[in-house]
C-alpha cells in the first residue's frame, strides 16, 4: 500500500504526517526548518483530515481526533497506545496509571518504553504522561514541546468544557 507524507507547520515546529489512503501511521516532529511535503492532488482525504484536525487542535478548537489511525508495534505497545487517548485533554497521568489501566501494574518501565515509541504524537497523547512525583519526564519531541503542549491544553480546557455543554 502506498504511503504518503504531508507536513504541517505547527507553532512548535514542523510535524510530518505519514499515512495511506485509509489511515494515518505516523505523526512526528521533524527538525527540518522547511516544509518538504505539501498537499498534492493525490494526497488522500485521511491525510487532509489529519492536517485539518491538527490545525484545529493548535487553534484550541479541537479536543479529540476522529480520523482513522493505525498502530505498528507489539501487542504490549499497542495496549499502552490504546490506553493513552483515555487521558483527558489537559490532564496528565503517570506510567503507573497506564500500567494499571492495561492490567499490568508491575510493567511501569515497559509502559515508559512503549510510550517513548509512540509514533502518533499529539493524537495518541504520550505528552500527557508525567512522572509519579508530578514532574515532567522524557518526550521524543523534546521536553520544551511537551511543556508547550501541556500548557496549551490546560489553557484551552475551559473552552472544551463550554463546547461540550
Amino acid at each position: 500500500m502506498k504511503r504518503y507524507k504531508l507536513d504541517y507547520q505547527s507553532p512548535i515546529g514542523i510535524i510530518e504526517i505519514e499515512g495511506t489512503d485509509t489511515a494515518i501511521y505516523g505523526i512526528n516532529f521533524s527538525e527540518r526548518e522547511q516544509l518538504a511535503h505539501m498537499p498534492q492532488q493525490e494526497t488522500p482525504q485521511v491525510m487532509l483530515d489529519c492536517y485539518k484536525q491538527l490545525h484545529e487542535y493548535f487553534l484550541g478548537e479541537r479536543f479529540e481526533f476522529t480520523f482513522p489511525y493505525q498502530f505498528e508495534g507489539t501487542n504490549f505497545q499497542q495496549a499502552v497506545w490504546h490506553a493513552l487517548p483515555h487521558i483527558s485533554y489537559g490532564k496528565t497521568a503517570s506510567y503507573k496509571d497506564i500500567a494499571i489501566a492495561i492490567d499490568n501494574e508491575k510493567a511501569v518501565r515497559a509502559v515508559g518504553s512503549a510510550n517513548g515509541k509512540n509514533n502518533i504524537s499529539i493524537v495518541v497523547p504520550c505528552h500527557r504522561i508525567i512522572g509519579s512525583n508530578g514532574t515532567l519526564t522524557g518526550y521524543g519531541g523534546g521536553m520544551w514541546r511537551k511543556e508547550w503542549l501541556l500548557q496549551h491544553e490546560q489553557s484551552h480546557r475551559a473552552k472544551m468544557s463550554k463546547s461540550t455543554n
